[in-house]
């Protein structure tokens, strides 16, 4: 990096764009990729698609973002920091697709900062409020497992972008995995208070987690077609994932996951959301384009 000051230095590893802090500064998300649709898919539906699992990421993301500078240790604070940077990567990536797929050329940009909560098709359990530690574990093992479930099974997908999104992103969840079970272990089995908290923790989440297995119709088209992986068809490793960690963490395991209910998806969304994206979106609406 060059330049007289550190603000001179990014501008200029972004080709002299001043609006390197979000918009144009960035390399486009999808360079070098083929994006040739797969024979037979309709590109509106693989947008929505993509739309789904980018907008998970990205509330997500933005909810654990508000752990940093206020995590139980540093360390802490780092790791969710990092995990959020993840989720963030496939968002922007997922919601880029949904652009150029749609025939649209919306960038991920356009996507995260100028939707409005009901047009966000992200699952409810992403904008749950943030609740405690041990809130943001339960959350963080619940979508890390049901995700690298779906991811892993992406991988094959017939569209070589999900495809390739899904397979750089499964190590990425598998760590998000493997930090939120140290955690329920390290809580659950500690002392009588954090096993309280932790067991809390997990009854305030599970009854958003039937959700995360309804099929919607759209899943089920594109699944037929290769594209896409139907949510029920991952329910017995989830549930038995999860069972597996609660009881390693003598926390009570539920039986089973609540009725599956579309709602998300749709746009139909918790209170919780809104603010969410007041904040997320803020900068980017009072000044659009800015420079600085």
């Amino acid at each position: 990096m060059s330049g007289e000051n550190i603000f001179t230095g990014l501008t200029e590893e972004h080709d002299g764009d001043a609006r390197w802090a979000f918009g144009t500064g960035f390399t486009e998300a999808l360079a070098g990729v083929d994006t040739t649709l797969p024979a037979g898919v309709d590109g509106a539906d693989l947008a929505v698609y993509c739309q789904m699992l980018g907008d998970d990421a990205l509330v997500q993301s933005q909810r654990l973002v508000q752990w940093v500078t206020d995590a139980p240790e540093l360390e802490e604070e780092v790791a969710l920091a990092n995990i959020a940077l993840d989720l963030l990567g496939q968002a922007r990536l997922l919601l880029a697709r949904a652009g150029q797929a749609d025939g649209t050329g919306r960038d991920e940009d356009a996507f995260a900062y100028h939707r409005d909560p009901a047009q966000f098709r992200n699952v409810r359990l992403t904008e749950a409020p943030r609740g405690d530690f041990a809130h943001a574990v339960a959350t963080l093992l619940v979508l890390s497992s049901w995700r690298l479930a779906l991811f892993t099974r992406l991988a094959d997908s017939a569209d070589p972008v999900v495809a390739a999104i899904a397979a750089k992103g499964v190590n990425e969840l598998a760590y998000h995995r493997e930090y939120a079970v140290a955690w329920t272990l390290r809580l659950g089995d500690g002392t009588p208070y954090s096993h309280e908290r932790m067991g809390a923790a997990i009854a305030d989440v599970w009854p958003l987690t039937g959700e995360l297995l309804a099929t919607h119709p759209l899943e089920a088209a594109l699944a037929a077609q290769g594209v896409a992986v139907d949510p029920a068809s991952v329910r017995d490793e989830v549930h038995d994932v999860l069972t597996q960690v609660l009881t390693a963490a003598t926390l009570p395991a539920p039986e089973a996951f609540p009725r599956p209910v579309v709602a998300g998806r749709d746009g139909e969304h918790t209170e919780h959301l809104a603010p969410l994206l007041e904040e997320l979106q803020s900068v980017a609406r009072e000044h659009p384009e800015a420079t600085w």
